[in-house]
C-alpha cells in the first residue's frame, strides 16, 4: 500500500502522488511569536515532523518550509504591554520556540522565512490580484474581494460566503465593498511599523503573507500545506482564495492536525490551562514528552492530564528499557533497514501512529523473549527492527540525541549507585542478606530499581 493522507480540501483519504516524482514540497502555518511556546503549539512541529520523516523514509527529498509571523496584531499588543520593541518581542519568543522543537527532536525546516523579510514578494502578489480584479485598494488599505470569487470561496471549510460573518481583522469596515472582504494590507497606524507599497505604508495582513512565503520557496504549485484545525478557516481558506484568484495552483494536498485541550477548552493564558515547556520537563523527559504528542494519531483531540501525560512515559521506557537491555546484550546494532509490514501498512494508511506503535510494542515483547531464552540472534533482529520503528517517528532510544540525554542522567548517579552495588554484593558475598535487603531498598525508594541478571546487577531510574 502506498502512502495515503487525508486531504481536507476533498474530505476523503486519497493516494500521495507529488508534483514531482522522488521530492516533497512542505508548507506549515508556523509560529506568531507573541509569547513562549505551550504544548498546544508544540504538537504541530511534532505531527509534521513525523510526516516528514516518513516520506524520507520513503525515499523523498524533502523541502520542508516553516513561517514565522513576526509582524502580527497580537505582537504588537504584547509589545505595547510590555513597553518592549516589537521586534524584540518577536525575536525574544522564536528564540523559545526553536529551542522547543530543538528540545522535542524535530528536524530544522529547510526554510523558515519571517514575515517581514517578504514584502516584495506581497506586494507583486496584491498587484496581482488587483489587475485581475480580485483586489482593490482603499485608505490605504488593500482588501480581498469576495464577490469576485463566490463561486470558489468556501471550498475549504465547506461554507458559503452567505452565512460568513464579517471578517473582524480591521477595524476600517466602512472602506470595504463588502465586511467579510479581507485585508491584505493595512494602512499605517501611529506608533506601528510601516513599510511602503504603492497604495501606501503599512504591514501586512495575517493571510497575504503565507501565500506569498509558500510560493517563493516551493513554487506555484506544491504538495502538502500543513497546518492545525483551527487554521481551516479564515485562514487556510483566504490563503486558498488569494492564491488561487492570483492564478498559482497553490497546495494539492491540506493535511490538518487536531488540537490539544485541557479539560475539553482550548489552551489559553485567559482560561489559566497554558502548559509551557518548562511547566512539562518537570514532569517528564523531552524524549518521554515527545512520545505523548507523537503517538496520538494527528488528526484526533488530545484532552492533556498529568495522568495521559504519565502513561505515556511509561509507554515509552518500556520501549527504551528493552533497547538498553538488548544492546548490553548485543552490543551497537544499527536500526533495520527494512520495517515490519504492520508498521508500514500503518504509516501509509494516514499515519496511523498508534496502530504503527502497537507494532513496535508487539516486536518489543518478542525481544524481551528473546531475552529471556538467550536467543542473541533474535535479539539483535528485534532490536534492530525496534530501533528502525522509533527512528520514523524521531524516538529511537538509541539515537545520539536521546542516548546521550539518558547517558548525562545517569552519569549523573552511576558512580553513588555503583558504591551502593557494590557494598550490596559484598554482604551477599558475606550472606549478610539483611543488609543486602536494606541496601536494595534504600535505593528503591531513591528511585533506582536494581534487576539481578546472570551477567550481575543491573540498574534503571523509575520515574
Amino acid at each position: 500500500m502506498s502512502l495515503h493522507l487525508y486531504d481536507t480540501i476533498t474530505r476523503t483519504t486519497r493516494e500521495f502522488v507529488p508534483l514531482q516524482q522522488g521530492k516533497v514540497g512542505i508548507y506549515l502555518c508556523g509560529a506568531t511569536p507573541q509569547a513562549a511556546p505551550h504544548i498546544g503549539h508544540l504538537r504541530s512541529g511534532v505531527n509534521y515532523d513525523v510526516l516528514r520523516r516518513w516520506l524520507i523514509r520513503l525515499g523523498y527529498e524533502v523541502a520542508f518550509c516553516r513561517n514565522v509571523t513576526d509582524i502580527d496584531d497580537k505582537i504588537l499588543r504584547r509589545a505595547e504591554e510590555t513597553g518592549t520593541p516589537w521586534f524584540a518581542v518577536a525575536d525574544h519568543n522564536m528564540r523559545a520556540f526553536t529551542w522547543a522543537y530543538d528540545t522535542l527532536g524535530c528536524l530544522p525546516p529547510t526554510v523558515e522565512p519571517r514575515a517581514t523579510g517578504h514584502v516584495t514578494e506581497m506586494i507583486e502578489l496584491m498587484q496581482r490580484l488587483i489587475d485581475r480584479g480580485h483586489a482593490y485598494a482603499a485608505g490605504g488599505d488593500v482588501y480581498f474581494d469576495v464577490r469576485s470569487w463566490v463561486e470558489r470561496y468556501g471550498v475549504l471549510s465547506n461554507q458559503r460566503l452567505d452565512h460568513m460573518r464579517a471578517a473582524g481583522d480591521t477595524d476600517t469596515d466602512g472602506l470595504k465593498h463588502d465586511v467579510r472582504d479581507f485585508a491584505l494590507w493595512k494602512g499605517a497606524k501611529p506608533g506601528e511599523p510601516t513599510w511602503p507599497t504603492p497604495w501606501g505604508a503599512g504591514r501586512p495582513g495575517w493571510h497575504l503573507e503565507c501565500s506569498a512565503m509558500a510560493t517563493k520557496y516551493l513554487g506555484s504549485a506544491f504538495d502538502i500545506h500543513g497546518g492545525g484545525m483551527d487554521l481551516i478557516f479564515p485562514h487556510h481558506e483566504n490563503e486558498i482564495a488569494q492564491s488561487n484568484a492570483a492564478g498559482d495552483p497553490f497546495a494539492r494536498y491540506w493535511v490538518h492536525n487536531g488540537l490539544l485541550t485541557v479539560r475539553g477548552e482550548k489552551m489559553s493564558k485567559s482560561v489559566g490551562n497554558v502548559y509551557s515547556m518548562p511547566d512539562l520537563l518537570a514532569k517528564v523527559r523531552p524524549v518521554e514528552l515527545r512520545y505523548y504528542l507523537a503517538t496520538p494519531h494527528y488528526r484526533s483531540v488530545i484532552d492533556f492530564s498529568d495522568e495521559a501525560l504519565t502513561e505515556a512515559a511509561a509507554g515509552y521506557r518500556r520501549i527504551e528499557g528493552f533497547v538498553t537491555r538488548a544492546t548490553e546484550v548485543v552490543h551497537d546494532v544499527s536500526p533495520a533497514l527494512e520495517l515490519p509490514e504492520a508498521f508500514v501498512t500503518a504509516m501509509n494508511d494516514d499515519l496511523a501512529v498508534p496502530q504503527a506503535v502497537a507494532a513496535v510494542h508487539d516486536v518489543v515483547r518478542e525481544g524481551n523473549v528473546a531475552l529471556a531464552s538467550g536467543d542473541k540472534d533474535q535479539v539483535a533482529r528485534h532490536l534492530a527492527e525496534t530501533r528502525a520503528m522509533m527512528d520514523v517517528l524521531g524516538l529511537d532510544p538509541g539515537s545520539p540525541q536521546w542516548r546521550s540525554a539518558t547517558h548525562d542522567l545517569r552519569g549523573t548517579v552511576d558512580a553513588l549507585v555503583s558504591v551502593a552495588l557494590e557494598q550490596r554484593q559484598a554482604a551477599r558475598a558475606r550472606r549478610d542478606y539483611a543488609a543486602a535487603d536494606a541496601i536494595r531498598d534504600q535505593l528503591t525508594a531513591a528511585g533506582i530499581v536494581v534487576e539481578d541478571t546472570p551477567q550481575g546487577p543491573r540498574w534503571e531510574i523509575h520515574r
